[in-house]
C-alpha cells in the first residue's frame, strides 16, 4: 500500500518507519526542508519539501495513487486544512491528528469520520489504570465511538473459553495474546491467568469492561 504522511514530527517520524517496516510505499512532507534532510539518512522513503495544504503539493505526493493521507503536523489546523484538500483530490481515506477537543465538533461537520486523538486516548489510558488496574493498559481509540483496549485475563477468568465470558454489550474479542502465542480469538480458546485480549468496545461500555477484567 501507499501512503502519504504530512509531518515530520516524532509521531510523523514513528509512523513512517513503522509503514516502512511493514513494506508500505511512503511519501513524507514537511515545510522544514532542514528536518528532511536529517531525517534522509534514516528514513528511505519519498520526501516532499512543501506546504501540505497546498493542492500542489498533494497532487505531487498522490502520484498516481495513494492510499490514505494521514495529517500529523502539531498544528490541528493545519491537519484539518490538508485532509480536506486531500480528500478533493482523491485521497481514499484522509485522516487527521486532532489535539484540541474544541474543533472535533468541526471535524464532525467536514465528515472527517477519521481522526486521531492522541491526547484524549493517553488521558483514558492513564485513568482507566489509576481508577481499575494495577497497570497501564493498551487503548486506541478509533474514533469516538469505539475503542481498542488491552485486558490482562484475571484468576477468576482462568479455564474459561473467549466463548462463554459474558462480555458487556457493545464488545467484541478480536485477539487472544500468551506467552507463546498471538491468534485470533476463537471462541473455543481456553484462557489461562494473565494472558491478555485485545477487544474493540464502545465508548459507552468501555467502563463495564474495566470492572469485569478489574
Amino acid at each position: 500500500m501507499r501512503f502519504t504522511i504530512l509531518g515530520a514530527s516524532r509521531f510523523g517520524t514513528a509512523t513512517v518507519k513503522k509503514l516502512m517496516e511493514e513494506g508500505h510505499e511512503v511519501v513524507l512532507i514537511d515545510k522544514d526542508n532542514a528536518r528532511l534532510e536529517t531525517l534522509a539518512d534514516d528514513l528511505d522513503c519519498g520526501m516532499i519539501n512543501g506546504d501540505g495544504t497546498l493542492p500542489s503539493t498533494l497532487r505531487d505526493a498522490f502520484g498516481d495513487g495513494s492510499d490514505a493521507l494521514v495529517s500529523l503536523t502539531n498544528v490541528d489546523d493545519v491537519n484539518i486544512l490538508a485532509s480536506v484538500v486531500g480528500r478533493s483530490i482523491g485521497y481514499e481515506r484522509v485522516i487527521p491528528q486532532i489535539v484540541r477537543p474544541e474543533l472535533l465538533s468541526v471535524v464532525d461537520e467536514l465528515d472527517l469520520d477519521d481522526t486521531i486523538t492522541p491526547h484524549e486516548s493517553v488521558a483514558s489510558a492513564i485513568v482507566s489504570a489509576l481508577t481499575q488496574h494495577s497497570e497501564v493498559e493498551t487503548e486506541t481509540t478509533l474514533h469516538r465511538q469505539l475503542r481498542i483496549v488491552t485486558q490482562k485475563v484475571p484468576a477468576s477468568m482462568a479455564e474459561k473459553k473467549i466463548g462463554d465470558l459474558e462480555l458487556p454489550d457493545g464488545t467484541r474479542p478480536i485477539a487472544h495474546l500468551s506467552e507463546e502465542t498471538e491468534r485470533l480469538a476463537d471462541p473455543d480458546i481456553t484462557l489461562d491467568e494473565g494472558d491478555k485480549l485485545v477487544l474493540v468496545v464502545e465508548t459507552d461500555s468501555a467502563e463495564a469492561l474495566n470492572k469485569m477484567f478489574s
